[in-house]
């Protein structure tokens, strides 16, 4: 079986261009192709962020100019209706699918993506997440809820847990060097799709929409073919290693100091480790934080800071006038923006730092540091230090991306490469149950403490500090995690034979002059990373443009 695939490989023919064995790498490649393969992939599917552009035009989809609201609707009758427009709510149900599907989809196939290589799985994403927009934007058509719902949240869903994961494993191996870095720059592009895909949105709305017709199906077709355009162009691109290579001049760091494992865990018992679900624990508390303040962001600033937003500081958010108000919102549009800006910044430069002060020491620094200034935030607030909670809360989110970016690189110190794509696939469960918790504790709190006649600049106050004992018990659970016990690592024969098919094709591929170490990028590779950082760059500049209104 290994001869026939070797021959396949070498001679060019036998092998799928879909197979793993097309992809290994041949003597020449750089390895700096594919971190923007990765973000080829990421950007797109980081647009589940940006989704709720969609909201206000889809609640007016039947009404057009208002929304044609039939108050004693269920949501279930929602789900079928043509004739009542959809509650933003309702709408709002499609972030719980993205992300509880992401987790899943990522933990299911998590394992095949190993087997299949990154190609495949990037080309399924691709299909899953392009087809999903290109199914929902039928739903829109016809305007029911349950085919958008099936079409961008459940197939979409497989397509981000799919595409989330399909670099991760590639990326440690051809950077054992800066696995924090590598995973950073790919895993950043999840973070920013939305700044390209929501103002990207709103640009083809306004193209398409029509007197008769609010602009969002075609919108949807349009960015399905983008998405899938470039999702296919990012899984053609990558490469695996070839078994046993690692960079020229290389030296793996020592495992008693750098509590890096020089051996490998089975995806088959690395959940029976307690390190597996201590990380576990850490992603879920530390995501827990930041989602359910991403997800309130625009409201805290305006129900916090009310009239002082606007040079009134006098005026509380109940005294505000309905001009007033439309002012702040665009203000916190820009707060919100910014907040994004700090979550992609965070991903890298948190994922970066790591490689220098390892992983749990930078798990360290978001435990600590978060619950000073979550705990600092009503001071702040009260204070009126509008510059200092706006900093506050960006330096949180960008321990909330750098937790994303880092957390694969923990888990290859931890288990090894071997698996690490699927095991990170299995721990992302801890994102969709972060999902549910962040939002739910931080909403119902507020709703609790409005109920109570709590004034509205005082809402945040007991949430703020209930987000502070979630990073205790994060930082406790980081606190807890050692290295591996020995009886849980493969052997060598093991590993040997998983590498089997592998090892054969190395005999065929010249070692020595992969990748470009230290060195500079060649022109391939400048161009391939101009190709992802020019939509990239467009979409920094219009958050930007947002953001500078809160100044």
């Amino acid at each position: 079986m290994a001869t026939a695939e070797t021959a396949g490989t070498i001679n060019g023919a036998g092998v799928g261009i879909f197979d793993r064995a097309h992809t290994v790498a041949k003597a020449g490649f750089n390895r700096w192709l594919v971190p923007p393969a990765a973000l080829c992939i990421h950007l797109c599917i980081g647009m589940a962020y940006g989704f709720s552009v969609f909201w206000l035009p889809l609640s007016r989809a039947v009404g057009l100019t208002a929304p044609k609201a039939c108050p004693d609707i269920t949501l279930w009758q929602e789900l079928f209706t043509t004739t009542c427009d959809w509650k933003v709510a309702s709408l709002g149900w499609m972030y719980t699918l993205f992300f509880v599907v992401l987790g899943v989809s990522a933990a299911i196939w998590g394992g095949w993506l190993e087997r299949a290589g990154p190609r495949k799985a990037g080309a399924v994403a691709a299909c899953c997440w392009g087809g999903g927009l290109l199914i929902g934007a039928f739903g829109v058509y016809v305007h029911q809820l349950w085919i958008m719902w099936l079409g961008s949240g459940i197939i979409g869903g497989v397509g981000l847990g799919l595409g989330y994961i399909s670099p991760v494993s590639t990326l440690v191996k051809w950077f054992p060097d800066r696995r924090g870095m590598a995973t950073g720059m790919a895993i950043m592009g999840f973070g920013g799709g939305a700044m390209i895909g929501a103002p990207l949105a709103n640009l083809l709305i306004n193209y398409f929409k029509t007197p008769t017709d609010v602009g969002v199906w075609k919108t949807f077709i349009v960015m399905g073919v983008i998405y899938f355009i470039f999702m296919m162009i990012g899984a053609f691109a990558y490469r695996v290693t070839p078994a046993g290579w690692q960079p020229d001049g290389w030296t793996p760091p020592s495992e008693k100091k750098s509590m890096i494992s020089e051996h490998n865990v089975h995806l088959d018992n690395a959940h029976k480790t307690p390190q597996f679900w201590l990380i576990w624990w850490v992603l879920c508390l530390n995501v827990s934080a930041g989602i359910g303040v991403i997800g309130m962001a625009s409201p805290m600033l305006q129900e916090i800071f009310a009239g002082k937003l606007i040079g009134f500081p006098d005026l509380k958010f109940g005294q505000l006038s309905p001009e007033q108000r439309t002012a702040i919102a665009a203000i916190a549009a820009g707060f919100a923006g910014l907040l994004s800006l700090f979550n992609i910044g965070g991903r890298f430069f948190w994922a970066s730092l790591s490689d220098y002060i390892g992983r749990k020491n930078t798990y360290y620094t978001f435990f600590i540091l978060g619950i000073a200034l979550y705990a600092l935030a009503p001071t702040f607030a009260n204070m009126g230090a509008k510059a200092l909670f706006v900093i506050g809360f960006g330096i949180i989110l960008s321990m909330y991306g750098g937790g994303f970016a880092t957390v694969p690189a923990y888990l290859a110190d931890m288990f090894g490469t071997q698996f690490v794509g699927a095991i990170h696939g299995r721990l992302l469960t801890a994102w969709s149950t972060a999902g549910i918790i962040g939002p739910v504790v931080v909403n119902y709190l507020r709703e609790f403490q409005l109920a109570a006649g709590v004034p509205r600049d005082k809402l945040y106050d007991s949430t703020m500090y209930v987000l502070c004992a979630m990073l205790v018990a994060g930082l406790i659970c980081n606190y807890l995690i050692k290295p591996v016990d020995p009886k849980w690592h493969m052997s060598e024969a093991e590993v040997a034979r998983l590498q089997a098919a592998s090892a054969s094709k190395e005999a065929a591929i010249q070692h020595g002059s992969f990748g470009i170490g230290k060195g500079g990028l060649d022109i391939r590779a400048a161009a391939f990373w101009l190709f992802v950082g020019i939509p990239l760059a467009w979409g920094v500049y219009k958050t930007l443009e947002s953001a500078a209104k809160i100044l």
